[in-house]
């Protein structure tokens, strides 16, 4: 008789407010890439850097939907490491935006902090690496 080891099961990363995550970092993709590719389309030549963040901030919403969607111990950390990089980039442009705003004739996702989308692209990632922290696998 063949012995099979079952697989563990992977980790559910969209129960509870993971599922809140899931629909605003959805809705941040759609925001974010549809507004990047019009203005990329029509007008990229008035603000080249501020566009291209906003469209490098779509992708990195959609690849965060993603892992959370698809979930798994490889996925939350993919998404960790994808949440904290998201969160330097808001600080790190939300602070240059400040600072020199003729670097950025036109807003970006990140501009301010977020404030232009009601901050929201400041507090999702520090609300998701908290619930992907806490959603970690517990080892037996």
């Amino acid at each position: 008789m063949a012995v099979t080891e079952e697989k563990p099961a992977r980790t559910r990363l969209i129960s509870g407010p993971g599922i809140v995550l899931v629909w605003l970092y959805g809705v941040m993709v759609v925001g974010a890439v549809s507004r990047s590719v019009y203005q990329i389309a029509t007008e990229f030549d008035r603000a080249p850097l501020a566009y291209a963040l906003s469209a490098v901030a779509g992708l990195v919403y959609g690849f965060i939907t993603y892992t959370l969607v698809r979930g798994g111990e490889k996925a939350r950390k993919a998404a960790l490491v994808c949440c904290a990089a998201e969160l330097a980039g808001v600080l790190i442009v939300g602070t240059w935006t400040l600072v020199d705003p003729s670097a950025f004739p036109d807003a970006t996702v990140w501009s301010d902090y977020g404030m232009g989308y009601l901050f929201i692209p400041v507090l999702l990632p520090v609300s998701a690496l908290y619930w992907l922290r806490k959603a970690r696998a517990v080892k037996p």
